[in-house]
């Protein structure tokens, strides 16, 4: 995770949150236009998020809900009113970025296959989570009709021609797709923190909620492509995670509602 120290956190917050971070070193650990991320050193560390009014509700519940199965951190403070403020505790350990993984290659693989299975093994018939295929769905329908189109971020072997191609692939698999395992959404490296190689939790969790398991899946054989430069470990990665629970045309169904953003 990068970090950029800073001088301070914006004035125009909480008298509580200001205090927190007075005297102590501030960073930016911001990586998108969407939304400002701070990180307060004091005590065991803080994240201070600060987004569009409304942006951050729905990410400061799953965190919330994530916590209560021992997945990440807690929510100490959430606000909203001209923008959304959302202060968390930090998560032990390194993100998967780090040098320490990425150093060892089939191990890091294996350990992200066991770790997502591990995640989408867990019980959903009782988890206060939200339905996301339908929403998943949509957007990539949507994105498709307003040329919302790029698949140049995405593996060779996921690749398509054209944004015609890619959908017709999409509306041929999507009822495949099942809403049936706790998914995080945006299963990447920068995502995932380990202490030691072992899971320590999960941030970034906008996207969570119950989906079907492939688009996680998409998403870890992506992320050891772009930060391991090569495909060269994703069989790792799925025997770990359990072929018998892997079906690749719906892989391939993922990754045409992807490319629509």
């Amino acid at each position: 995770m990068k970090m950029t120290k800073i001088d301070r956190i914006p004035r125009e917050l909480p008298a509580e949150l200001l205090r927190l971070a007075d005297g102590a070193a501030v960073y930016d650990s911001s990586s998108s236009p969407e939304a400002r991320v701070y990180f307060i050193e004091r005590d065991n560390g803080y994240f201070l998020k600060i987004g569009e009014s409304g942006a951050l509700g729905r990410e400061a519940e799953l965190i919330e809900r994530f916590n209560k199965l021992s997945l990440t951190s807690r929510v100490l403070h959430y606000s909203t009113g001209e923008r959304d403020i959302m202060l968390t505790e930090r998560v032990a350990g390194k993100d998967l970025t780090d040098g320490t993984y990425l150093s060892d290659p089939k191990r890091l693989a294996a350990a992200l296959g066991e770790n997502m299975r591990a995640l989408h093994d867990i019980d959903t018939s009782s988890l206060d989570m939200p339905v996301r295929l339908g929403e998943y769905l949509g957007r990539a329908e949507d994105n498709y009709r307003t040329g919302n189109y790029d698949s140049s971020h995405f593996p060779d072997s996921f690749g398509y021609r054209s944004a015609d191609e890619a959908h017709g692939v999409l509306l041929r698999g999507l009822d495949s797709l099942v809403a049936d395992t706790l998914i995080h959404g945006d299963y990447c490296f920068p995502n995932i923190l380990f202490n030691d190689w072992k899971l320590s939790g999960y941030i970034d969790l906008g996207m969570a909620g119950i989906s079907d398991r492939h688009i996680d899946l998409f998403w870890g054989a992506w992320t050891l492509g772009f930060n391991l430069h090569t495909d060269e470990y994703r069989n790792i990665f799925f025997d770990a995670y359990g072929r018998d629970m892997i079906d690749e045309d719906k892989l391939l169904t993922v990754a045409a509602a992807e490319v629509f953003g």
